[in-house]
């Protein structure tokens, strides 16, 4: 079986990038006629048309642009092989926070790419409300988390970005046009905010059904049927279900998940792991 050319992938990286031949040549210090033959090298190896001519320029095909997902996985794995042997595993102890509801969904292959880079590294895991955790960041408590909360004077980067639903217990009955019974989170809450002002943008009365001061709390409100509750789709359990449109319930915005950093950090581990994080995530998260 053939093998890739690294240096080829790198390349058809940066083209999907910067959108043209000519801007990755730049990028790259190389000459649009040299990028040119790599990429007609790139197709000989795979045997298959990456790039089809639109208007004056070029786009990806089907097959280039699964071809660069790959690339961007193949490109991440050797450039933090060579981080690791150039630098040697990392030692000393990261203390890293999450909320509730990414702790069984984000944090787990976060935590796993930071193991595999430094294997001896020792992690300290800090589960709680993202308001408090990004309190604790700032006071130095911890070094790094993930939090949906915006802050300038951080270092973040974007991990993901999920869909906001009302979620109630799968046998909740709720009639569509009456006040909506709504299980709560006590201030501050960004799902709370969100929650209000989509009912109140779209003039659908409420009531407080329950308040809660954790996810825990939430949860067991959800499944005891007391009421719906707005919430990331990273909560959605078996034994939930989702209400919408055809329930009379306005749309709900997307919340998008960062990972922060302190720029000043006293911790070298935290900016060295918040660095090779950002390099090797930006390259899965622009597949």
């Amino acid at each position: 079986m053939r093998n890739l050319d690294l240096d080829l992938l790198r390349t058809l990286v940066a083209i999907a990038d910067r959108g043209t031949f000519g801007a990755a040549a730049e990028h790259l210090h190389r000459t649009q006629s040299a990028v040119t033959q790599q990429m007609q090298r790139l197709e000989e190896q795979v045997a298959l048309p990456l790039f089809e001519r639109q208007g004056r320029g070029k786009q990806l095909t089907r097959h280039g642009n699964k071809l660069v997902e790959y690339a961007r996985q193949l490109l991440g794995l050797n450039d933090e092989a060579l981080r690791v042997l150039r630098e040697g595993d990392l030692t000393g102890s990261l203390r890293i926070g999450a909320p509730h509801d990414v702790a069984d969904t984000i944090l787990p292959p976060l935590l796993s790419h930071i193991a595999r880079a430094s294997p001896a590294l020792r992690l300290e895991i800090h589960v709680g409300r993202s308001p408090f955790l990004m309190e604790s960041l700032r006071r130095g408590e911890i070094d790094l988390t993930v939090s949906t909360r915006e802050d300038a004077s951080l270092d973040g980067l974007v991990l993901r970005t999920s869909p906001t639903i009302w979620v109630c217990a799968a046998d909740f009955a709720y009639e569509a046009g009456s006040p909506v019974p709504l299980i709560l989170a006590d201030e501050p809450s960004l799902f709370r905010r969100l929650a209000l002002e989509a009912l109140k943008e779209a003039g659908v009365p409420w009531r407080s059904a329950y308040l809660a001061p954790s996810l825990i709390g939430i949860k067991a409100a959800i499944r005891a049927g007391l009421g719906i509750t707005a919430r990331s789709i990273d909560l959605l359990g078996a034994d939930m279900r989702v209400l919408g449109d055809k329930d009379g319930l306005p749309r709900l915005p997307d919340v998008t998940y960062y990972l922060w950093a302190r720029p000043n950090a006293a911790n070298p581990v935290a900016r060295q792991v918040f660095s090779m994080l950002k390099t090797t995530l930006q390259r899965g998260l622009a597949a």
